[in-house]
């Protein structure tokens, strides 16, 4: 790392005091170094370092830590919600810090005005003594207090549209289709990294919509953090890792926001018509995701193995195998609810096929579909093992 500054070396050696160096992390370290005598004495270097009994919490980074690595991690995290300033770290490691740091974000998307942070190092000749971390925001405690009651509306508002009585999937879809419904994606979005962006400013970009996914989850009492990777392409990416009845999913509310291209119909069908909601994102396990999905996380990730809460499988639209009375059903309760599309789910690629081949090589679709006119429109996705037909 480049370091450029002053080096008081007079005082340093009449003295032979602590000196520091202080730099500031926007969550990766930058450049910027600066050196200088504080005078402290010789005193503080012999002290034994003191450690402070903090409450210790359960999101899911903070428990892949080692006891060493969790206790930075609750310093840290106090100091970003206190704002408190030059608190002394238990570490002098400072990918150590950093990987901490990360870690709080991860944990914790109530913390949007958290903009990076600097840290002071004091060392006495070459020996490094101790570091202190201070929290740098996005926005003064004013603009921090007037944003947080605007999300508290927001997130009022959400939660008191959850249907009664509704089991953790429930809850989980409910926010899911909250999110989509309420937010546009807009790469130009303002505060599009942090929860502001979805919950006042209704647009957003990836980490906006997890950080907002995992806030509004929590708050419905459902586990989840945020995972960090890239999708297909190599863009980079966020997305969520959630727990119902003990069992881990994935959901990405992102790609949850989508709108499907109908195929093989009408190039005129009615625009009304076209679905705003994908929910090949909604608890999915790790085998499916990992098709599009590529997780570079802070911490390691759980095997996520369960079919049991997967949005296909909890509506009744997954098929382990061609079934021909299961179909029929499908359409006939879709068409009955009055909805505009129907997706269908295959649990692997051959089932995938022989519903390609029936529904659609041998026409048998018009048996389920009220077609007037002849013409079917439909999506085919062979990665995702699924069909959509429009009703």
């Amino acid at each position: 790392m480049k370091k450029t500054g002053l080096l008081l070396a007079g005082m340093l050696v009449l003295t032979g005091c602590l000196v520091y160096a202080r730099q500031t992390l926007p969550h990766r370290q930058s450049d910027q170094y600066m050196q200088e005598n504080l005078g402290a004495g010789r005193e503080e270097a012999g002290q034994e370092q003191q450690v402070v009994k903090r409450d210790p919490e359960d999101g899911y980074a903070y428990g892949k830590l080692s006891e060493e690595e969790q206790q930075v991690y609750l310093e840290i995290r106090d100091a970003l919600i206190n704002f408190e300033e030059n608190v002394k770290l238990s570490s002098c490691d400072k990918e150590e810090i950093a990987h901490a740091f990360q870690c709080v974000l991860n944990d914790h998307p109530e913390l949007f005005y958290v903009d990076g942070y600097t840290y002071t190092e004091y060392t006495l000749g070459d020996v490094l003594r101790k570091i202190t971390f201070t929290g740098t925001y996005c926005y003064d405690r004013d603009e921090i207090d007037g944003k947080k009651q605007r999300i508290d509306n927001y997130v009022n508002q959400c939660l008191a549209g959850m249907p009664a009585g509704a089991d953790a999937y429930g809850k989980v879809k409910y926010i899911y289709e909250y999110l989509i419904h309420h937010t546009e994606y807009d790469s130009s979005a303002k505060d599009g990294q942090n929860i502001c962006s979805v919950f006042i400013e209704g647009r957003s970009v990836c980490q906006g919509y997890a950080k907002a996914t995992q806030y509004l989850l929590d708050k419905a009492g459902i586990f989840a953090t945020l995972v960090l990777g890239h999708v297909t392409g190599g863009e980079g990416h966020a997305w969520n890792l959630i727990q119902i009845d003990g069992q881990y999913y994935y959901v990405d509310t992102t790609w949850g926001d989508a709108s499907y291209q109908a195929v093989g119909g009408s190039a005129g069908y009615p625009a009304e018509k076209i679905p705003t909601i994908n929910y090949d994102y909604l608890c999915v396990p790790t085998g499916q995701m990992e098709l599009t999905h590529t997780p570079e996380n802070v911490v390691e990730l759980p095997e996520c193995d369960s079919m049991e809460d997967n949005y296909y499988v909890r509506e009744g639209l997954y098929f382990t195998e061609w079934n021909t009375e299961q179909i029929e059903r499908i359409f006939r309760e879709e068409y009955e609810k009055g909805s505009a599309y129907v997706t269908l789910k295959c649990g692997n690629y051959d089932v995938y096929r022989q519903m390609k081949e029936a529904l659609i090589e041998e026409q048998e679709i018009f048996r389920y579909l009220d077609c007037p006119d002849g013409v079917v429109s439909y999506s085919a996705d062979e990665g995702q093992y699924s069909m959509s037909f429009w009703l």
